[in-house]
């Protein structure tokens, strides 16, 4: 039974962060979408969910006010030698 419990708790956390508005980088690393406030290009439109911006290939970040939520990521880099 307490491995059950376990992993009910396991579900309920991960719902409950997945839930939240700010930083949510869907399929995306989060040093891609790492981009300084000033340099975020409007990858949306007024009242884009988290969701439909993800679905947009884009990062989603609600915390900063007056600066496009959802944004285009960094490109990465490829090393080559």
């Amino acid at each position: 039974m307490e491995a059950r419990t376990f992993w009910v708790l396991v579900v309920v956390v991960l719902a409950l962060g997945s839930s939240s508005s700010t930083g949510q980088y869907v399929g995306l690393s989060a040093n891609q979408c790492a981009v300084p406030a000033k340099d975020r290009v409007d990858c949306g439109y007024p009242e884009v969910t988290p969701e439909q911006c993800n679905n947009r290939g884009c990062c989603f970040d609600s915390s900063i006010p007056g600066v496009p939520w959802c944004f285009k990521p960094l490109q990465e880099a490829e090393c080559t030698f």
